[in-house]
Formats: structure tokens, C-alpha cells, sequence
């Protein structure tokens, strides 16, 4: 009996180096993580999204996480409420955010803090301080202490109190037309502990067991009977991407929840599934005749078979010019995701087909004919480091990233060019108060002209096959002109609608600046003229932009008619690039219902693509005009498909989730906007891309 102690403190000594490995973190019913209902101090693998679905009696609760950083985590909720307060079902959104202030160490356990629905309603408000420790490897504890909705059960006075006695009351909640933070109550009334176990049974099942402070006093009676504080789970992961709990829960209710994990760390399919790359060939081993270098045409016969190669890996060769000891190149990306891989694969056709007198690349990367950056490389560092084990490294350090100042005739079969395609599309719309999901799907035919470099003419038409968007009969109470909240009425006034419709010109008007006009139907709302600037030098990771749009709003059958409604409106713009992928933007400027104001945009994107990202929009419309919601705000997914089939494409997948759609910091929505179009060609992007030039 007396080497318990020391045992039980060798298997906590122990656990600390195994338990993350042999523990799962489990997703609770709020989609956060934690055991049953409750939450716990563990975090999510960095970067993972999480959706989750969960039901018990008369609860519905539909949570997508994300863990922002490696110790943060944030979720957005949209909850279903049966019977709520004995009236309607009520629909609600809230926030919550998930603080790991500490790891756990042999002797210590993680220690976190959260905060349950700080905006909106209030329904959820709660908020945590919690701890966590591996007893063993399987074997989890958890306890913590509540305030507001989490410290209900058994509640005490605010042991905060000691510090200050506004802490020992929690003022009541005025959330008029939500979306405000009320950070008057966070941490304030009584408080009350929680807690609980998990065991990790296998690699696929695992149970929880926990006390709960959470009384449901607001839906105890009309939604469900509230009977005890004890709650059971059980969870069992399908795959690895796919989880199934099952909970015993308030000694009366059943749940079920559904999650999908998805992590952009952890691709569905087989990376690198794209053709090899071309090997990188000693000049030694190349033969200028044979290539057909000295033939009487001038090479002409050699550029053409250089091109075809280029062309058959996914990049198109504008325009060429050999000198003595350098060949300058400048391509057109068509096949890869990142800037950085082609200009990798651009680099190893040189090695095979210049002859040997060229011992310097220039690869000048393209897009819609503005030449973005060039990038300079040895041939004999592409020679030396081609098996290096540190090649990614040591050759970004050897290349040189510079601006683009010297021009050459592309082509002369390069322009025009025609493009068109056809695909399915899906259209999603969340959170209508009268249905929490909606979409519409069908066939979206898009086609493009390019007469000369700089220069595009383009536009899609969609016919929509089936959806239940055009069900949306709600009218807008909006005060302010109606330039979002009757999105509805486009949804249903066509079948067959032209989405876009444009012709832009894209130009460098000095270096490190770039500029743009569109003229056209923009979107399916609006259209009329746009102009942009933007200041960005290649190795900055600071830009400014300015945009200017005189912009009319379209008929509602989204033919080449206009509405009454017009306005001037327009942003200046400060971008910057932070490192580990992360970004912010601010735009300030006037709004298209005439507003002023300004919206920050923070967002992270990691090296496989995959971008996350929050927006919040304050202008001079006071919260009560602006309507439900207070301000504009949302969340942003951008997903490469690439990433999702394993074969390379330039295409991805965008979304933007806001909780509710109203007019209040609307903006115009813009194709081909000048930072998206040359930030991946330049030093910041090239950099955190270059893992991919020997791909």
C-alpha cells in the first residue's frame, strides 16, 4: 500500500507525454470541446473545423468550431428551441470562445477559459473557468466553476466578489436587436462547480460521465423536464473525420449529435497525386542541337517544342526572350494552386531545354496580363540543390524576388483568347427565421474573351433546377434603403438569371502600383463602373488599395434592366501580412446604403490553401436602425479543391456565413479585385508557398 502513491504518481508522470497521442478530444453538445454538455480545458488539433449536429427533446443546436490557434477555439451556434418560455420555437444565434491559458505538465492541469454567447440574445450566457488532467493515459478529470447559465445548479456566492462587489450581481440582459457584447455581466452572479470523467475505451470509443451546473431554467417545463444533473455519453468515431454521441442527459432526455471534423492539415486524399515533375538536368547532359537551338530559324522551332511541354504541365507560355547567358520567361499559371509550384516546374523544363549557355531563369508569373513579379534563379543552384535535403530553404535563399521592370512582346497567337465552361452550382443560404436552411442547385455556364493582354470580357448565366430559396416570402422591415434585405426577391424572380456580366482592364501605371476598371453588371444585384488602385511592392507585407464604384441596383429579374436605386460608394483600403499565415484588412469608406464606416477583416491561411476568416462592419447607422444583429459581421471559408480531390487546381471553394443579411455596411461584390489577383506572386506568398517549388 505504500508505493501507491508513488505509483499513481509515475503513471501521472507518464501520462503527460501519451495523453495527448492516446486521448481524442470529444466535441460536447454545444459543438465545443468538453465532455457531455459541459465543457472541458482540453483544445481541438490546430486548424480543425468542426460541424456538429445535436438533438434531445425539443433542442436543436447546428455549431461550426474552428481552433483559430493552437490554444483558441471559436464556434458559432444556431439553436432550435421548442416550446420556448411556453410559446413559439425559437431560433437563436450565439458565439462562444475557448481560451487554453495553460497546458498540462506533469504536475499541473490545463487550465481554460471561455465565454458562452457574449452577443445576441443571451439565452446561452455563460462563462468558465475550467481544468483538466490525465489521471492516466484513458482516463480524464475535469472540474470547473460557473457563472450566469453555468451556475445555476447549487449556486453560491461569486467567489470573485472578494475583489470587488459588483461581481456578487449579474444585471439583467437588454439585448434589444442582439449582436452586442454585454460585457457588464461577464463573470458576475453566482457561481456553481461542475465536472466530470472520460475514458478512451479504444481508438474509436470513448465514454463521458458528468455533473452538469447548467439547470435549464428557461427550458425546464415547456421544452423538456428537467430532472437531474447527471448526464451520460458515449462517443464513436465512424472514421476519421466522423463522429456519433449518443448522451443520457438531465435524467430525462436521449440526445444524439453528429460531427464532422474537418482539418486542413489532414487532406481527404492522397496528396501529390498530380504527374511528376520534369527532372532537373544537368547542362552537361544537353544537347543545343539536338533541341534545335541552332537551327536557321532562330530557335523558333525549339520555343515551340518548350512551349508545348510547358502547356502539357499546366502553364502557359506567353512570351520568350533568349539572350547570350539568360532566357526570360513569362507564364501563365493554369493547373496549380500556388504561384510557387509552377514557377518550380517553369524552372526544370529550362534545365532540359536551354542550352547550355543560359546559366540564368527569369520567371515572370502573369495574371490577367499584369506582370506581377519576376522571379531570378541560378541553374546551377537548380543543379546543385535538386536532391538537397534542405532544397526548399536553401533555394528560396538563393532566388531572387524583384519587381517586374522589363517587358516582352508576348506571342503573337496569344491573343485573343476565348474560354467557356459549364458546371454545377450550389447556392446555401442559413438562419432564415422561418427556415434554418436553404439552398438552390443547377447549371452555371461561364465564358471568357481576351482581345489583347490586359483585357477581359466575361459573364455567366445560371439556370437554377431545384432549390427552395425562391420560398423566402419575408418582407424587409428595414429602415434604411433596401439594398441587401430583399435578397429574397431576386431568389424568386427567375429561373434563369445573368450573374455577372463585365469588361475590365488591368494595368501597372507605375511600378509597385497596379490598376483596374470593370464596367458591367457586377453580381446579381448590382452593376455599373468600378475603379481600383493598389500600391503593393513585391517583398512588402504592407499594401494599400482604394476603390471607387458608381453602382445602380438591378431588376429583380436579373435580366439588363435597372432599378430607381443608385449610389456612389467606395473604400480605401490597408492590407498586412503577419506571419504563420495570418491577415488583416481594414476598409473605410462609404456603404452601398450610403453609410460610413469601416470593417476589419482577420483571417489565417495555411500553407495547403485553406483560408478562415471573421469580419465585422461599424458605421454611422445606429444598432436599432441597422435592425436584428446590431452590426454586420460573418465568418469566411475558403476551401481549395485541390485539397479536397488531391489532383492540382487553381479552383476553390468560397463561402461567407453571416447570421443575418441585412443593409447596413453592405458592399458591392466585385470580381477579380487587384490584392487577390497579384498577392500570391509576390515575396510574402512566394515564401510561405516555396515548400511546393520542387513539387
Amino acid at each position: 500500500m505504500t508505493r501507491a502513491p508513488a505509483t499513481i504518481a509515475f503513471i501521472c508522470a507518464a501520462s503527460s507525454a501519451v495523453a495527448q497521442s492516446s486521448f481524442e478530444t470529444r466535441y460536447n453538445f454545444f459543438g465545443m470541446p468538453g465532455m457531455v454538455d459541459m465543457p472541458n480545458a482540453l483544445v481541438l488539433p490546430d486548424a480543425e473545423l468542426g460541424f456538429s449536429v445535436s438533438q434531445f427533446e425539443g433542442t436543436t443546436r447546428i455549431t461550426g468550431a474552428f481552433q483559430i490557434l493552437p490554444r483558441v477555439t471559436g464556434s458559432f451556434r444556431y439553436s432550435s428551441i421548442d416550446d420556448f418560455r411556453g410559446g413559439d420555437t425559437n431560433f437563436d444565434r450565439s458565439f462562444s470562445i475557448h481560451y487554453q491559458m495553460l497546458e498540462e505538465r506533469q504536475y499541473r492541469p490545463a487550465l481554460a477559459l471561455g465565454i458562452n454567447d457574449l452577443f445576441g440574445t443571451g439565452i446561452y450566457s455563460g462563462e468558465y473557468l475550467v481544468a483538466t488532467k490525465h489521471l492516466m493515459p484513458r482516463l480524464l478529470a475535469t472540474g470547473g466553476i460557473g457563472w450566469g447559465r453555468l451556475g445555476e445548479r447549487n449556486g453560491f456566492r461569486n467567489p470573485l466578489g472578494v475583489l470587488n462587489d459588483a461581481f456578487e450581481t449579474r444585471p439583467g440582459r437588454d439585448f434589444g436587436v442582439g449582436g452586442e457584447a454585454e460585457f457588464d455581466q461577464i463573470f458576475r452572479g453566482d457561481a456553481a462547480f461542475f465536472g466530470g470523467l472520460e475514458f478512451q475505451a479504444s481508438e474509436r470509443l470513448s465514454f463521458a460521465v458528468e455533473y452538469s451546473s447548467d439547470e435549464y431554467s428557461t427550458e425546464d417545463g415547456p421544452t423538456f423536464d428537467y430532472e437531474s444533473p447527471w448526464n451520460f455519453g458515449m462517443t464513436y468515431k465512424v472514421r476519421q473525420d466522423l463522429s456519433l454521441t449518443a448522451a443520457y442527459m438531465y435524467g430525462s432526455a436521449v440526445g444524439l449529435q453528429l460531427t464532422y471534423a474537418i482539418n486542413p492539415k489532414r487532406p481527404p486524399n492522397s496528396v501529390g497525386l498530380e504527374a511528376a515533375p520534369y527532372p532537373v538536368t544537368p547542362r552537361s547532359s544537353v544537347d543545343a542541337e539536338a533541341l534545335g537551338w541552332t537551327l536557321p530559324d532562330n530557335g523558333q522551332a525549339a520555343i515551340g517544342q518548350v512551349r508545348d511541354v510547358m502547356l502539357a504541365d499546366g502553364i502557359a507560355l506567353h512570351a520568350f526572350r533568349l539572350d547570350a547567358s539568360t532566357v526570360r520567361v513569362e507564364i501563365e499559371n493554369q493547373r496549380y494552386r500556388t504561384t510557387a509550384q509552377a514557377v518550380g516546374r517553369t524552372a526544370r523544363i529550362l534545365t532540359a531545354s536551354m542550352p547550355p549557355a543560359v546559366d540564368t531563369f527569369v520567371i515572370v508569373p502573369t495574371v490577367r496580363g499584369i506582370r506581377a513579379s519576376q522571379i531570378v534563379i541560378r541553374r546551377d543552384d537548380m543543379e546543385e540543390l535538386a536532391y538537397d535535403l534542405d532544397n526548399s530553404w536553401s533555394s528560396y535563399a538563393r532566388a531572387r524576388i524583384e519587381a517586374a521592370t522589363t517587358e516582352v512582346r508576348p506571342f503573337a497567337d496569344i491573343y485573343p483568347r476565348f474560354d467557356w465552361n459549364i458546371r454545377p452550382y450550389l447556392t446555401p443560404s442559413f438562419f432564415d427565421p422561418d427556415d434554418p436552411a436553404r439552398f438552390d442547385v443547377g447549371v452555371e455556364v461561364n465564358a471568357s474573351v481576351e482581345p489583347v493582354a490586359g483585357v477581359l470580357f466575361e459573364g455567366a448565366v445560371r439556370q437554377r433546377i431545384e432549390g427552395t430559396l425562391d420560398e423566402s416570402t419575408r418582407p424587409s422591415d428595414s429602415v434604411l434603403p433596401k439594398v441587401r434585405s430583399e435578397t429574397n426577391i431576386f431568389q424568386r424572380n427567375a429561373d434563369t438569371f445573368m450573374t455577372y456580366l463585365t469588361g475590365n482592364y488591368f494595368f501597372k501605371p507605375a511600378q509597385d502600383f497596379y490598376a483596374r476598371v470593370t464596367v458591367g453588371y457586377f453580381e446579381t444585384q448590382y452593376g455599373g463602373i468600378s475603379t481600383e488602385l493598389l500600391w503593393k511592392p513585391v517583398g512588402s507585407d504592407l499594401a494599400f488599395g482604394v476603390e471607387a464604384n458608381y453602382v445602380k441596383q438591378r431588376e429583380f429579374e436579373q435580366g439588363f434592366g435597372f432599378q430607381d436605386y443608385e449610389v456612389a460608394t467606395g473604400h480605401a483600403t490597408v492590407y498586412y501580412t503577419f506571419e504563420n499565415g495570418f491577415e488583416a484588412r481594414v476598409d473605410a469608406g462609404r456603404y452601398l446604403a450610403g453609410d460610413w464606416g469601416a470593417t476589419l477583416t482577420l483571417q489565417r491561411t495555411f500553407k495547403n490553401g485553406w483560408r478562415v476568416g471573421a469580419f465585422a462592419t461599424l458605421t454611422d447607422v445606429p444598432f436599432d436602425e441597422f435592425g436584428e444583429g446590431s452590426f454586420d459581421k460573418g465568418l469566411m471559408i475558403t476551401i481549395p479543391i485541390d485539397w479536397v480531390r488531391g489532383t492540382p487546381t487553381t479552383n476553390e471553394f468560397n463561402y461567407i456565413l453571416r447570421p443575418i443579411l441585412r443593409d447596413g455596411g453592405a458592399k458591392v461584390n466585385i470580381r477579380n479585385r487587384l490584392y487577390e489577383l497579384v498577392d500570391d506572386n509576390h515575396r510574402p506568398d512566394l515564401q510561405d508557398d516555396w515548400g511546393r517549388f520542387w513539387k
